[in-house]
């Protein structure tokens, strides 16, 4: 049976403390605890307790000992970070996710909105004030907003979901690290860059999130790569499948029309998004030395 034996708030401290131990040959699981936003280590047989525990006791007086990154490079994989997921609604923690994620609840709540009154019978209202026009357009009646305006409307339930799902996923895990004020930064900047690609490759007859999404997933992708010890990062799998997913639709097989060129762009703007910060992260931490 599983037994707890330290909670640590840095993902980098954790891994390094479960690399350390696996190669004493004990058998351990992290778990991210979001509600506490820590990590907790915990020994999978009881056997083991006793052997860890000294362990873990000698890591807190010396984290940054050696020994510990040695470990995780032969370990060389990173540590499996597990997620308790409950079956049921929890109002405390959806409560603690939008408090920690404003924008990304707004966002959430204004997609929700738009969609409900469209199925209602206003969709025609809502798309002559958000969505975009040809630039000439925009430059003579100055109405900017609707460079941002498609990324909230959706055209069908499938749609909908997909794309709130992984805005929530990914929009909220970066919120909750890098703060609302970047996220939102992150949001404007890859809603512009996709609809403003999509319209000059297609046309004003577009909407959806996904530019945006491509623009998060792309920023997760690359953050994860270059600064894993931020804990912003997905599966490899679950990227192969989201970069699939986009060639599929250059590929004109699927049976929905895909926005190509805002998927493409948005996710080429959030990568460079994470390669600037990173430049900038390094760039800080060299002053600072």
């Amino acid at each position: 049976m599983a037994k707890p034996l330290i909670a640590i708030r840095q993902l980098r401290y954790a891994d390094l403390l479960a690399s350390y131990l696996t190669s004493q040959h004990i058998d351990v699981t992290v778990i991210h605890d979001e509600a506490q936003d820590q990590y907790l280590v915990q020994v999978n047989n009881d056997e083991d307790l006793d052997k860890a525990l000294p362990i873990c006791q000698a890591f807190v007086q010396a984290p940054n000992d050696p020994k510990y990154q040695q470990a995780a490079w032969q370990h060389s994989e990173r540590t499996d970070v597990k997620t308790p997921s409950k079956p049921t609604f929890d109002t405390k923690r959806w409560l603690i996710w939008l408090r920690r994620a404003p924008f990304c609840g707004a966002i959430l709540f204004t997609c929700t909105l738009v969609f409900l009154l469209s199925l209602l019978g206003l969709f025609q209202p809502i798309a002559e004030h958000l969505m975009i026009q040809p630039l000439g357009q925009l430059v003579q009646n100055n109405e900017w907003w609707r460079l941002l305006g498609p990324a909230l409307i959706h055209f069908s339930m499938v749609h909908f979901v997909f794309n709130l799902l992984w805005w929530c996923m990914l929009g909220g895990r970066i919120e909750h690290k890098l703060g609302t004020s970047f996220l939102i930064l992150l949001f404007v900047v890859t809603a512009v860059v996709s609809n403003l690609a999509q319209l000059i490759a297609a046309g004003p007859n577009f909407g959806g999130l996904s530019g945006v999404v491509y623009g998060v997933l792309g920023f997760v992708w690359i953050v994860g790569w270059l600064r894993p010890s931020r804990g912003i990062n997905l599966p490899k799998p679950v990227i192969g499948f989201m970069l699939v997913w986009l060639v599929l639709g250059y590929a004109d097989i699927l049976w929905v029309n895909m926005a190509n060129a805002a998927h493409t762009a948005g996710l080429i703007s959030g990568c460079v998004i994470a390669w600037m910060l990173h430049l900038g992260s390094g760039a800080q931490e060299n002053h600072e030395a």
